[in-house]
């Protein structure tokens, strides 16, 4: 699979990225790498009538260098089902591996936004579809888990890395001594 969309890059100029065309990324594979899927208070949480349960879930991606053009993306995702009585529905647990190789060309500074943005949006319909097939199969409705914005994953995630380097580096602003 290719994308050579003409997207814009996070943190740089929008007009200038959206000029240059986002160097070939292609999904070698894809693959489930740990499913977990807890149904704890079964079958009294199947039972018909109760409210909606609450659904909290949490995504994470990290990368692995295979070689110098190939990485292994692993697309985390979590989350919690609870009732209205606060006991745990289900709970799942999913790391979804995509195998991406990038195109020859590609600048450094691309490789980020491509592994961490990129490769997780082409990534997710599949996770996504594997979550709700283990819900179903737990017993309740398909869980849909709504789309991920992963750019501002990204851009979070560099915001928290510069705010970590300027703490190390004693530039953070600190009130001045003696004040409240």
């Amino acid at each position: 699979m290719s994308d050579n969309a003409n997207t814009p890059m996070p943190g740089g100029d929008a007009a200038a990225a959206a000029r240059q065309p986002i160097p070939p990324i292609n999904i070698i594979a894809q693959y489930v790498k740990d499913l977990s899927f807890e149904n704890p208070n079964a079958p009294e949480s199947l039972r018909g009538g109760a409210a909606a349960p609450k659904v909290q879930v949490n995504v994470d991606v990290r990368t692995n260098k295979i070689d110098d053009r190939t990485y292994e993306v692993i697309l985390t995702v979590k989350g919690e089902a609870k009732g209205a009585d606060d006991k745990v529905n289900f709970l799942f647990e999913l790391s979804y591996g995509g195998l991406v190789q990038l195109g020859e060309n590609t600048p450094q500074q691309a490789v980020g936004p491509l592994l961490l943005i990129e490769a997780p949006r082409l990534m997710f319909p599949f996770a996504r579809a594997v979550i709700a097939e283990a819900t179903r199969n737990g017993g309740y409705p398909p869980l849909l888990v709504q789309p991920i914005d992963f750019a501002d994953m990204f851009r979070r995630q560099l915001t928290a890395i510069r705010e970590r380097q300027q703490a190390q580096a004693g530039t953070v602003d600190a009130p001045a001594a003696g004040t409240a």
